[in-house]
Protein backbone atom coordinates (compact mmCIF):
# COMPACT_ATOMS: atom_id res chain seq x y z
CA UNK A 1 0.00 0.00 0.00
CA UNK A 2 2.79 2.43 0.94
CA UNK A 3 4.72 1.56 -2.24
CA UNK A 4 1.60 2.16 -4.34
CA UNK A 5 1.08 5.56 -2.69
CA UNK A 6 4.72 6.48 -3.38
CA UNK A 7 4.36 5.41 -7.03
CA UNK A 8 1.26 7.59 -7.40
CA UNK A 9 3.09 10.43 -5.69
CA UNK A 10 5.98 10.23 -8.16
CA UNK A 11 3.58 10.12 -11.13
CA UNK A 12 1.45 13.06 -9.93
CA UNK A 13 4.48 15.18 -9.03
CA UNK A 14 6.42 14.37 -12.21
CA UNK A 15 3.40 15.14 -14.41
CA UNK A 16 2.84 18.47 -12.62
CA UNK A 17 6.48 19.53 -13.20
CA UNK A 18 6.34 18.31 -16.80
CA UNK A 19 3.26 20.48 -17.38
CA UNK A 20 5.03 23.49 -15.91
CA UNK A 21 8.04 22.77 -18.10
CA UNK A 22 5.87 22.63 -21.23
CA UNK A 23 4.06 25.90 -20.46
CA UNK A 24 6.23 27.86 -22.97
CA UNK A 25 4.58 25.95 -25.83
CA UNK A 26 1.20 27.19 -24.59
CA UNK A 27 2.26 30.83 -24.12
CA UNK A 28 3.88 30.88 -27.57
CA UNK A 29 0.41 30.28 -29.02
CA UNK A 30 -0.62 33.60 -27.46
CA UNK A 31 2.48 35.65 -28.28
CA UNK A 32 0.41 38.02 -30.45
CA UNK A 33 -1.19 39.31 -27.21
CA UNK A 34 0.70 41.62 -24.78
CA UNK A 35 2.02 39.74 -21.73
CA UNK A 36 0.04 41.91 -19.30
CA UNK A 37 -3.24 41.10 -21.05
CA UNK A 38 -2.40 37.37 -20.99
CA UNK A 39 -1.65 37.69 -17.28
CA UNK A 40 -4.94 39.47 -16.57
CA UNK A 41 -6.92 36.76 -18.38
CA UNK A 42 -4.92 34.03 -16.65
CA UNK A 43 -5.78 35.47 -13.23
CA UNK A 44 -9.48 35.97 -14.00
CA UNK A 45 -10.06 32.57 -15.60
CA UNK A 46 -8.04 30.82 -12.90
CA UNK A 47 -10.36 32.38 -10.33
CA UNK A 48 -13.46 31.35 -12.31
CA UNK A 49 -12.19 27.80 -12.69
CA UNK A 50 -11.33 27.53 -8.99
CA UNK A 51 -14.83 28.76 -8.05
CA UNK A 52 -16.36 26.05 -10.24
CA UNK A 53 -13.99 23.46 -8.75
CA UNK A 54 -14.83 24.46 -5.17
CA UNK A 55 -18.52 24.18 -6.03
CA UNK A 56 -18.08 20.70 -7.53
CA UNK A 57 -15.97 19.56 -4.56
CA UNK A 58 -18.33 21.26 -2.10
CA UNK A 59 -15.46 23.04 -0.38
CA UNK A 60 -16.93 26.52 0.04
CA UNK A 61 -17.64 25.89 3.73
CA UNK A 62 -14.07 24.61 4.20
CA UNK A 63 -12.75 27.67 2.39
CA UNK A 64 -14.73 30.04 4.59
CA UNK A 65 -13.46 28.23 7.69
CA UNK A 66 -9.83 28.44 6.50
CA UNK A 67 -10.25 32.12 5.67
CA UNK A 68 -11.60 32.93 9.14
CA UNK A 69 -8.75 31.00 10.73
CA UNK A 70 -6.25 32.84 8.54
CA UNK A 71 -7.76 36.20 9.55
CA UNK A 72 -7.59 35.24 13.23
CA UNK A 73 -3.90 34.31 12.84
CA UNK A 74 -3.05 37.59 11.09
CA UNK A 75 -2.19 35.90 7.79
CA UNK A 76 -4.29 38.04 5.42
CA UNK A 77 -1.42 40.42 4.69
CA UNK A 78 0.86 37.48 3.86
CA UNK A 79 -1.85 36.15 1.52
CA UNK A 80 -2.09 39.52 -0.22
CA UNK A 81 1.67 39.69 -0.73
CA UNK A 82 1.63 36.08 -1.97
CA UNK A 83 -0.97 37.01 -4.62
CA UNK A 84 1.14 39.98 -5.77
CA UNK A 85 4.33 37.91 -5.91
CA UNK A 86 2.82 35.04 -7.89
CA UNK A 87 1.33 37.58 -10.33
CA UNK A 88 4.78 39.15 -10.81
CA UNK A 89 6.23 35.67 -11.34
CA UNK A 90 3.57 34.76 -13.91
CA UNK A 91 4.03 38.04 -15.79
CA UNK A 92 7.83 37.81 -15.97
CA UNK A 93 7.63 34.20 -17.16
CA UNK A 94 5.05 34.93 -19.89
CA UNK A 95 7.04 37.98 -21.03
CA UNK A 96 10.31 36.02 -21.07
CA UNK A 97 8.82 33.15 -23.09
CA UNK A 98 7.29 35.44 -25.72
CA UNK A 99 10.41 37.64 -26.04
CA UNK A 100 12.97 34.88 -26.58
CA UNK A 101 14.35 34.49 -23.04
CA UNK A 102 13.46 30.85 -22.40
CA UNK A 103 17.00 29.93 -21.36
CA UNK A 104 17.11 32.68 -18.77
CA UNK A 105 13.66 31.65 -17.52
CA UNK A 106 14.88 28.07 -17.06
CA UNK A 107 17.95 29.39 -15.23
CA UNK A 108 15.63 31.23 -12.85
CA UNK A 109 13.80 28.05 -11.89
CA UNK A 110 17.07 26.14 -11.55
CA UNK A 111 18.37 28.62 -8.97
CA UNK A 112 14.99 28.97 -7.23
CA UNK A 113 15.67 26.17 -4.65
CA UNK A 114 18.96 27.85 -3.72
CA UNK A 115 17.26 31.23 -3.44
CA UNK A 116 14.66 29.64 -1.15
CA UNK A 117 17.48 28.37 1.05
CA UNK A 118 19.00 31.87 1.14
CA UNK A 119 15.64 33.39 2.10
CA UNK A 120 15.30 30.77 4.82
CA UNK A 121 18.60 31.91 6.30
CA UNK A 122 17.64 35.60 6.18
CA UNK A 123 14.02 35.44 7.34
CA UNK A 124 13.64 32.13 9.19
CA UNK A 125 17.13 31.95 10.75
CA UNK A 126 17.67 28.50 9.24
CA UNK A 127 21.16 27.02 9.28
CA UNK A 128 23.02 25.31 6.45
CA UNK A 129 25.43 22.41 6.41
CA UNK A 130 28.74 22.63 4.53
CA UNK A 131 27.41 21.17 1.28
CA UNK A 132 24.51 23.60 1.23
CA UNK A 133 26.86 26.54 1.90
CA UNK A 134 29.03 25.39 -1.01
CA UNK A 135 25.96 25.03 -3.27
CA UNK A 136 24.69 28.55 -2.53
CA UNK A 137 28.21 29.98 -2.96
CA UNK A 138 28.70 28.32 -6.36
CA UNK A 139 25.28 29.53 -7.55
CA UNK A 140 26.05 33.08 -6.39
CA UNK A 141 29.41 33.00 -8.16
CA UNK A 142 27.72 31.73 -11.36
CA UNK A 143 25.26 34.65 -11.34
CA UNK A 144 28.07 37.17 -10.77
CA UNK A 145 30.19 35.62 -13.54
CA UNK A 146 27.17 35.69 -15.84
CA UNK A 147 26.75 39.40 -15.16
CA UNK A 148 30.40 40.06 -16.06
CA UNK A 149 30.27 37.89 -19.20
CA UNK A 150 27.12 39.49 -20.64
CA UNK A 151 27.70 42.96 -19.24
CA UNK A 152 24.28 42.76 -17.58
CA UNK A 153 22.71 41.07 -14.58
CA UNK A 154 20.43 38.10 -15.54
CA UNK A 155 17.47 40.02 -14.15
CA UNK A 156 14.80 37.75 -15.63
CA UNK A 157 16.28 34.68 -13.91
CA UNK A 158 16.67 36.57 -10.63
CA UNK A 159 13.15 38.04 -10.79
CA UNK A 160 11.65 34.60 -11.37
CA UNK A 161 13.74 32.95 -8.65
CA UNK A 162 13.20 35.63 -5.99
CA UNK A 163 9.51 36.28 -6.72
CA UNK A 164 8.75 32.56 -6.41
CA UNK A 165 11.03 32.18 -3.40
CA UNK A 166 9.34 35.09 -1.59
CA UNK A 167 5.96 33.68 -2.63
CA UNK A 168 6.86 30.42 -0.89
CA UNK A 169 7.96 32.39 2.17
CA UNK A 170 4.60 34.19 2.33
CA UNK A 171 2.76 30.90 1.88
CA UNK A 172 4.41 29.61 5.06
CA UNK A 173 2.37 32.21 6.94
CA UNK A 174 -0.94 31.17 5.39
CA UNK A 175 -1.10 27.35 5.83
CA UNK A 176 -3.99 27.10 3.35
CA UNK A 177 -4.82 24.01 1.30
CA UNK A 178 -3.80 24.29 -2.36
CA UNK A 179 -7.34 24.70 -3.73
CA UNK A 180 -8.41 27.29 -1.16
CA UNK A 181 -5.06 29.07 -1.40
CA UNK A 182 -5.17 29.52 -5.19
CA UNK A 183 -8.81 30.60 -5.04
CA UNK A 184 -8.12 33.30 -2.45
CA UNK A 185 -4.92 34.47 -4.17
CA UNK A 186 -6.68 34.93 -7.50
CA UNK A 187 -9.69 36.48 -5.74
CA UNK A 188 -7.48 39.21 -4.25
CA UNK A 189 -5.85 40.07 -7.57
CA UNK A 190 -8.85 39.58 -9.91
CA UNK A 191 -10.27 43.12 -9.31
CA UNK A 192 -6.93 44.61 -10.46
CA UNK A 193 -6.94 42.31 -13.50
CA UNK A 194 -10.49 43.44 -14.41
CA UNK A 195 -9.55 47.11 -13.98
CA UNK A 196 -6.52 46.62 -16.21
CA UNK A 197 -8.53 44.90 -18.94
CA UNK A 198 -11.11 47.69 -18.79
CA UNK A 199 -8.36 50.30 -19.12
CA UNK A 200 -6.58 48.39 -21.90
CA UNK A 201 -9.78 47.72 -23.87
CA UNK A 202 -9.46 51.00 -25.80
CA UNK A 203 -6.14 50.04 -27.38
CA UNK A 204 -6.63 46.28 -27.39
CA UNK A 205 -7.23 44.20 -30.51
CA UNK A 206 -9.42 41.78 -28.54
CA UNK A 207 -12.36 42.48 -30.87
CA UNK A 208 -10.43 40.77 -33.66
CA UNK A 209 -9.32 37.75 -31.63
CA UNK A 210 -10.39 34.38 -32.95
CA UNK A 211 -12.44 31.85 -31.03
CA UNK A 212 -9.26 29.79 -30.69
CA UNK A 213 -7.51 32.67 -28.94
CA UNK A 214 -10.39 33.13 -26.50
CA UNK A 215 -10.42 29.39 -25.82
CA UNK A 216 -6.69 29.42 -25.09
CA UNK A 217 -7.11 32.35 -22.69
CA UNK A 218 -9.94 30.59 -20.86
CA UNK A 219 -8.06 27.28 -20.69
CA UNK A 220 -5.07 29.13 -19.20
CA UNK A 221 -7.07 29.14 -15.98
CA UNK A 222 -7.54 25.37 -16.14
CA UNK A 223 -3.88 24.72 -16.97
CA UNK A 224 -2.80 27.03 -14.16
CA UNK A 225 -4.78 25.09 -11.56
CA UNK A 226 -4.33 21.53 -12.85
CA UNK A 227 -0.55 21.10 -12.26
CA UNK A 228 -0.89 22.78 -8.87
CA UNK A 229 -3.56 20.29 -7.81
CA UNK A 230 -1.52 17.35 -9.14
CA UNK A 231 1.51 18.64 -7.29
CA UNK A 232 -0.45 18.94 -4.04
CA UNK A 233 -1.66 15.35 -4.37
CA UNK A 234 1.79 14.06 -5.26
CA UNK A 235 3.78 16.01 -2.67
CA UNK A 236 1.77 14.70 0.26
CA UNK A 237 2.66 11.12 -0.77
CA UNK A 238 6.42 11.76 -1.07
CA UNK A 239 9.25 12.83 1.24
CA UNK A 240 10.50 16.36 0.68
CA UNK A 241 13.86 15.32 -0.79
CA UNK A 242 12.13 13.37 -3.60
CA UNK A 243 9.96 16.36 -4.44
CA UNK A 244 13.14 18.45 -4.49
CA UNK A 245 14.78 16.16 -7.04
CA UNK A 246 11.68 15.97 -9.26
CA UNK A 247 11.33 19.77 -9.40
CA UNK A 248 14.28 19.96 -11.82
CA UNK A 249 12.08 18.36 -14.50
CA UNK A 250 10.39 21.70 -15.26
CA UNK A 251 13.45 23.90 -15.95
CA UNK A 252 15.13 21.04 -17.84
CA UNK A 253 12.18 20.75 -20.24
CA UNK A 254 12.13 24.54 -20.63
CA UNK A 255 15.86 24.55 -21.36
CA UNK A 256 15.45 21.81 -23.99
CA UNK A 257 12.59 23.73 -25.61
CA UNK A 258 14.66 26.91 -25.72
CA UNK A 259 17.67 25.23 -27.33
CA UNK A 260 16.17 22.59 -29.63
CA UNK A 261 12.67 23.86 -30.48
CA UNK A 262 12.92 27.67 -30.40
CA UNK A 263 16.66 27.77 -31.22
CA UNK A 264 17.75 30.36 -28.69
CA UNK A 265 21.54 30.86 -28.77
CA UNK A 266 23.35 28.67 -26.24
CA UNK A 267 26.87 30.09 -26.15
CA UNK A 268 29.87 28.77 -24.26
CA UNK A 269 29.38 31.46 -21.61
CA UNK A 270 25.77 30.38 -21.04
CA UNK A 271 26.83 26.74 -20.92
CA UNK A 272 29.40 27.58 -18.23
CA UNK A 273 26.77 29.37 -16.15
CA UNK A 274 24.41 26.40 -16.38
CA UNK A 275 27.21 23.95 -15.51
CA UNK A 276 27.96 25.96 -12.36
CA UNK A 277 24.26 25.95 -11.41
CA UNK A 278 23.97 22.21 -12.08
CA UNK A 279 27.03 21.59 -9.89
CA UNK A 280 25.44 23.66 -7.13
CA UNK A 281 22.17 21.74 -7.45
CA UNK A 282 24.04 18.42 -7.34
CA UNK A 283 25.66 19.44 -4.05
CA UNK A 284 22.31 20.69 -2.77
CA UNK A 285 20.60 17.38 -3.65
CA UNK A 286 23.39 15.31 -2.11
CA UNK A 287 23.12 17.34 1.08
CA UNK A 288 19.42 16.44 1.30
CA UNK A 289 20.11 12.76 0.63
CA UNK A 290 22.80 12.67 3.31
CA UNK A 291 20.40 14.33 5.73
CA UNK A 292 17.69 11.84 4.86
CA UNK A 293 19.80 8.69 5.30
CA UNK A 294 20.18 8.86 9.13
CA UNK A 295 16.43 9.32 9.48
CA UNK A 296 15.80 5.95 7.78
CA UNK A 297 18.13 4.14 10.16
CA UNK A 298 16.29 5.28 13.28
Amino acid sequence: MQRNAARKGIIYTAVSFAMWGLFPVYWKLLEHIPAMEILAHRIIWSFVFMCVLLTVLRKWRTGWRELRLLKANGGLLALFFASILISVNWFVYIWAVNHGFLLEASLGYYINPLVSVLLGIIFLKEKLNRLQIAAVSIAGAAVILSAFQYGAVPYIALLLAFSFGLYGLCKKRTSLSSTIGLTLETLLITPLALIYLGYAAHGSSSGAWSGETWALLFLAGVFTALPLLLFAEGAKRLPLYQVGILQYIAPTITLMLGVFVYHEPFSGQKAFTFICIWAALLLFTVSHLKWKRPLKSR
